[in-house]
């Protein structure tokens, strides 16, 4: 018998320490020790077949028990997360998640408690894909621009494209204030430019 740790994060900006520190009070308040801890940095967006946790899986062993911070570190979709579940069902392994207090066993009640679950969390985040997907439309509506700020590299290119343009505006005598409103820069920015153009 032995207790692995499953640990994942999304993406690189986040860390796995938070839910290593997690597992570990856990397992010493539950007089556990931890044997495996399996970390990755992966969206659970991903197929099973490139994670960490489809080796895991495999290598499951009766009695075994699978600790993770949450069951949505397991999988994203209602389908996925039963699959994995049940692979550890059949295996007589349990699953124990700590936000939800789960301790899914191969019983009635665990497979109707997990098939809840997926069920609630795949409608929570279809509900927030759709407010999300409301509130752009709505900043959309109301004439806000919508994804990155222009960076200061993106504005030169912008200048630079508009060469022709510019030379012939300061030729008639517009002054550079008017012209960087015109593209949408710092005046400081279209001096820069027209400095490095000239020379």
């Amino acid at each position: 018998m032995k207790t692995i740790a499953y640990i994942r994060v999304s993406s690189n900006k986040q860390s796995l320490e938070h839910q290593r520190f997690e597992i570990e009070n856990f397992a010493l308040k539950e007089g556990l020790k931890i044997d495996t801890f399996i970390e990755e940095k992966i969206s659970s967006r991903k197929t099973l077949d490139k994670r960490r946790l489809s080796e895991l899986l495999e290598n499951l062993q009766e009695n075994d028990i699978l600790i993770t911070c949450e069951i949505s570190r397991l999988g994203r979709s209602l389908l996925e997360v039963m699959k994995i579940l049940e692979t550890c069902l059949n295996k007589n392994c349990q699953v124990w998640t700590i936000k939800e207090n789960y301790r899914l066993g191969n019983d009635i009640q665990s497979k109707v408690l997990a098939f809840a679950f997926g069920l609630a969390a795949e409608i929570e985040r279809n509900l927030i894909s759709e407010r999300t997907k409301s509130s752009l439309a709505n900043l959309k509506a109301t004439g806000k621009k919508l994804g990155r700020p222009l960076n200061v590299e993106t504005k030169k290119l912008k200048l630079a494209k508009n060469q022709r343009r510019i030379q012939s505006l300061l030729q008639k005598g517009i002054s550079k204030s008017q012209i960087a409103k015109m593209f949408n820069v710092e005046r400081a920015t279209l001096r820069k430019y027209i400095h490095r153009a000239r020379s």
